[in-house]
């Protein structure tokens, strides 16, 4: 029974602690706003097509690998 407590208690932990470690910092002024001051987006295209391609290749690999073991 402790076990099982202790593994839901650890389980738990590494759930919530997700919120917390990405979380952006307030401001400090107390004001509450939530527009102005965000930071500019960051640009996920420039590398998507080898990303792709790498998909593609570790995909083939994978079938052929698993034709083979069957």
């Amino acid at each position: 029974m402790k076990n099982r407590l202790f593994n839901l208690y650890l389980i738990s932990f590494f759930l919530l602690v997700d919120f917390v470690a990405f979380a952006q910092p307030g401001d400090d002024d107390g004001s509450g706003g939530l527009e102005g001051n965000d930071p500019p987006p960051a640009p996920i295209n420039g590398k998507l097509v080898w990303l792709g391609i790498v998909a593609l290749l570790y995909a083939f690999y994978s079938i052929r690998k698993y034709r083979r073991m069957a």
